[in-house]
């Protein structure tokens, strides 16, 4: 490992900067941040940029867009992180003490509402200071995911010591320090963009919770928590309508995650209870595909609501509660009569392990969806994939 020092910046070359401010006007279009520009903040110098401040529903979601500091060279990889992540996100400072041998990450999903992203880079520190909010403010909340290393971060007058499964918000309008804590391993983080003119609470109070932590191991957290893992790793499988619904369902959960934080009156519009509930239980449904007494009966009963009130749910989308499993159940079904690894497996066994109580019913069901039988498609799978090489 080369010498360690500390600075805020590297050995910048023209070049390195340059190729990453263009690589942050890129990944800030993915992440739905403004076209600000990059500099050494200065009062006065600023212009509000547009980007967060406000939601493009009639943009196309956009696939995952991944940076690296792979596509530079070594002694100027702290520098294009540092100039990417001001282009991307928001002006700031960062200081490392890894500044000849950098290694950072970027990877960003852009949808009409809110934006996911995540990071993992060397550790260090990012300051944002009022010269750096007076140089451009995108007017966003960010919700941050830690996956690694323990990260200390202060705002307003809130401070928290964040450890892997924790969360906290911070915002782009108040100074903010974040340490990130050397343990010998790249940091890792995942940050969700809330647009402040999208989030359906009281700024007042929600800005209470800035620099608090917020624990996502139970409840609506670990259920955000698994939906923005989920959507990171998924989306290129997901078409544009699929990821317009999950964006919808991503910005309720998030309202409702960060209203159960608030103290006093209940604050989260009737809307978004209504799609943070239909998540839980599109969650419970997929997890709980095997049990073949699943269905709209038990469904209700595990939430507490009415099987009317279920099916009213369901009615702006395509399928019924019913359709929904009969579908995920097939789909499950499908893939694992597709793996060679699953050869062993019979068609009734296969059937039985999502939740068919007959074999016949899952073959009928089969063939209806697909146009073969599951033996049919099996064979077929088989001799169209090639032999794989003894591991």
């Amino acid at each position: 490992m080369s010498q360690r020092r500390r600075g805020s910046t590297g050995a910048r070359t023209p070049g390195a900067e340059r190729t990453a401010k263009l690589t942050g006007k890129l990944l800030a279009v993915a992440l739905g941040s403004a076209d600000h520009e990059h500099a050494d903040p200065a009062p006065g110098r600023g212009r509000r940029p547009r980007g967060c401040a406000m939601a493009d529903t009639d943009v196309e979601p956009e696939l995952s867009v991944s940076v690296s500091t792979s596509s530079v060279s070594e002694r100027d990889g702290f520098a294009w992180f540092s100039a990417m992540v001001g282009e991307a996100v928001m002006p700031l400072s960062i200081t490392s003490a890894y500044t000849d041998n950098f290694r950072g990450t970027a990877t960003s999903l852009h949808l009409p509402q809110t934006g996911v992203s995540s990071f993992s880079f060397s550790p260090g520190s990012a300051r944002r200071t009022p010269a750096h909010i007076r140089l451009g403010d995108p007017e966003c909340y960010f919700l941050l995911l830690v996956h690694g290393s323990p990260i200390g971060l202060e705002q307003g007058r809130n401070s928290a010591l964040l450890n892997a499964g924790d969360m906290t918000l911070f915002d782009t309008s108040h100074p903010l320090v974040c340490e990130f804590e050397d343990h010998h391993r790249l940091s890792r983080v995942t940050l969700l963009r809330l647009p402040r003119t999208t989030l359906p609470l009281p700024a007042n109070r929600t800005d209470g919770l800035l620099g608090t932590r917020l624990s996502s191991r139970s409840g609506v957290g670990a259920l955000l928590a698994g939906f923005l893992g989920g959507l990171r790793e998924n989306a290129e499988r997901c078409d544009a309508e699929e990821l317009r619904r999950l964006d919808g369902v991503g910005a309720a959960l998030a309202a409702t995650f960060l209203a159960g934080q608030l103290t006093g009156p209940p604050v989260v519009p009737a809307e978004t209870r209504r799609q943070a509930l239909l998540a839980r239980i599109q969650a419970f449904i997929e997890h709980n595909l095997s049990d073949p007494e699943l269905g709209p009966t038990t469904i209700a009963a595990h939430h507490h609501i009415s099987v009317r009130l279920l099916h009213q749910l369901f009615q702006k989308h395509p399928e019924t509660v019913s359709a929904t499993i009969r579908r995920l159940r097939l789909e499950r079904g499908r893939a694992d009569l597709a793996d060679r690894r699953l050869g062993h497996r019979s068609i009734g066994e296969t059937a039985a392990r999502w939740g068919f109580r007959h074999q016949a019913d899952f073959a009928r069901a089969f063939r209806l969806a697909y146009g073969m039988s599951p033996s049919a498609f099996r064979q077929e799978r088989r001799a169209s994939a090639p032999e794989r090489a003894p591991a």
